[in-house]
């Protein structure tokens, strides 16, 4: 049995309730409204990267423990909130180490009129404070592919892809589909490269990895109206330009469940409210999703979130 002592000291918990504090007061300044949205609902994402935890409340009734609070969130949207942001507990099944904890704080906030490139400068802007960093830098997908692993992703066949990839993580590569052999080098190669650079945004994300941006074409090529922000290679938010067509949302979560059938994964529910909220009119805006503890572990220069977390999965 562990210790029932807490992972973090008063000092860090101190830390986390100004952190919280600050978070609040940046929102307040730019009258963005705080709302709360339900943990555990009917349907979870079909996101095949994720894996939510389910709950049976009773016989016949089980709800899945939010992933993150989006679905809501763009409900609140559709129905005419406005501008508003959410600090919630979010949770991942399979996501436990260093940096990840199955039950995790997130800030998530919503722009109306914002495309992901404003928005991209509004996070700056929040990391800048809470982080004391003055300057960051905007890096494309394709252009850190080519300057770090000197390959083109788009032009790269399947065979050099392996290799390079093999050859990058000294060992026979696991089975995965093209994308997860990208996701593999971002992860295991390029976010180490990047850690001595600061605060890092990446954009223009190719479309197969636009998650629930918008796509648009430039040069030929499809991308996602999406960024990435990383701060000493550590990944801190994940933004997008919001498409809101619910027939191509639709078609999106149904590709993704083709995905879980195809790697033996459950396939989950679609929510179904989600679309009919899309259907009325997601109104023009972008969101990011942040992860207060990442933030909370940079702040402090701590190794690990058992640092940043009263108790954390191991310890509750």
């Amino acid at each position: 049995m562990s210790s029932w002592q807490p992972g973090a000291t008063r000092e860090v918990l101190e830390a986390r309730a100004r952190l919280l504090a600050d978070i609040r007061q940046f929102f307040a300044d730019r009258a963005v409204l705080e709302v709360e949205t339900p943990l555990l609902c009917q349907a979870g994402v079909t996101d095949p990267a994720l894996e939510p935890l389910c709950v049976d409340v009773k016989a016949g009734d089980s709800r899945y423990l939010q992933t993150s609070p989006e679905y809501a969130m763009k409900r609140l949207l559709a129905a005419g909130s406005g501008d508003i942001f959410q600090i919630s507990k979010a949770f991942r099944a399979d996501e436990l180490g260093r940096r990840h904890n199955p039950e995790y704080t997130l800030l998530e906030w919503y722009r109306l009129g914002f495309d992901h490139h404003e928005l991209l400068r509004e996070v700056a802007e929040l990391l800048s404070q809470l982080l004391r960093i003055n300057s960051w830098e905007v890096w494309p997908w394709h252009a850190l592919f080519e300057n770090i692993l000197s390959i083109n992703p788009d032009q790269v066949t399947e065979g050099e892809l392996a290799q390079c990839a093999s050859s990058a993580l000294g060992q026979p590569l696991p089975e995965l589909d093209r994308n997860g052999v990208l996701d593999l080098l971002m992860s295991h190669v390029i976010e180490p490269a990047i850690a001595c650079r600061g605060m890092v945004f990446i954009v223009d994300y190719p479309a197969s990895q636009a998650a629930l941006a918008r796509c648009f074409e430039r040069d030929g090529q499809s991308l996602g109206a999406r960024f990435e922000c990383y701060v000493d290679g550590i990944e801190l938010a994940n933004g997008y330009w919001e498409a809101g067509d619910n027939r191509e949302l639709r078609h999106r979560f149904e590709a993704d469940n083709g995905i879980r059938r195809q790697r033996g994964q459950q396939e989950r529910p679609v929510d179904e409210r989600f679309l009919a909220a899309m259907a009325a009119g997601l109104p023009d805006c972008a969101g990011v999703a942040l992860g207060v503890d990442r933030v909370l572990m940079c702040q402090r220069g701590l190794d690990d979130l058992d640092s940043t977390l009263a108790f954390s999965w191991s310890r509750a």
